[in-house]
């Protein structure tokens, strides 16, 4: 019995997806919270339906900007299927993080005493075969000539632990600030309130999946943070998308890679 098969439902899908693969921008979008969608076998992990929709199951928004971003530079955008209160695709297996027994203020009573086994069952049924389809999709592109520019997309909640975040979109970088120098080169012109590793940074363990795909090889790589209050209506998420769209044009033609 595969682990997929110990894992999803017949009726399930796959744990990852990918649109407009043959994307002829440089750019790779990757949305590893795009979905609140738990699998079967694990009910509701004891938890309120409004939990179930807030920030701590998904990032709200965020596939729908990284979408519109994959249409308007016509790039290849993959994204988690599942929640990442099940398995945070943008952890590794040995972060506490990565299946989180307490997200902000809520207790997640589902994740809570978990043994190896089924720690086990998890990686290897939603974050192996995420960074393997990623991988994979670096390679063919690199294949055809195509140095991919890893993107990133999510979002925040305006109120973290009851502290109000005034900043609107974060260009996040670990080690390799290259690609998010030349965004936040022009923000002060931005319409919207743009910051450096805010409202996280790279001491919070959010770049892992930078740091697993793109600073091994030298690609370019910027972490985006949009709050979701911004992006709730199709209209915020168009006008994110258009702001970074732009933006992630100009900085691309600036940087001379």
């Amino acid at each position: 019995m595969t682990v997929r098969s110990q894992f999803f439902h017949a009726d399930e899908g796959d744990a990852v997806a990918v649109e407009n693969e043959t994307g002829k921008s440089r750019v790779l979008l990757v949305c590893e919270h795009a979905s609140k969608t738990l699998p079967a076998r694990y009910g509701d992990l004891g938890l309120a339906d409004d939990v179930l929709s807030s920030h701590i199951a998904w990032d709200p928004g965020a596939l729908a900007v990284a979408r519109l971003l994959s249409q308007k530079l016509d790039a290849a955008l993959i994204f988690q299927r599942f929640s990442r209160l099940i398995y945070d695709c943008n952890r590794p297996p040995e972060s506490a993080s990565a299946m989180p027994v307490v997200s902000e203020i809520y207790d997640i009573p589902g994740n809570a005493d978990l043994d190896e086994a089924e720690r086990f069952l998890r990686t290897a049924a939603l974050y192996v075969p995420f960074h393997e389809a990623v991988s994979s999709l670096v390679e063919k592109r690199k294949i055809l000539g195509i140095e991919s520019v890893i993107v990133t997309i999510h979002s925040f909640t305006p109120v973290y632990h009851g502290r109000v975040r005034e900043v609107e979109i974060g260009i996040l970088h670990d080690r390799d600030s290259r690609l998010a120098d030349a965004m936040l080169a022009d923000r002060e012109a931005a319409s919207f309130k743009v910051e450096r590793n805010e409202p996280y940074g790279p001491d919070d363990g959010v770049t892992h999946t930078l740091r697993l795909h793109a600073l091994p090889e030298g690609l370019l790589n910027v972490m985006i943070e949009v709050r979701n209050d911004l992006i709730a209506d199709e209209a915020g998420q168009r006008a994110a998308a258009d702001y970074l769209g732009e933006s992630l044009e100009r900085a691309l033609a600036s940087t001379g890679d």
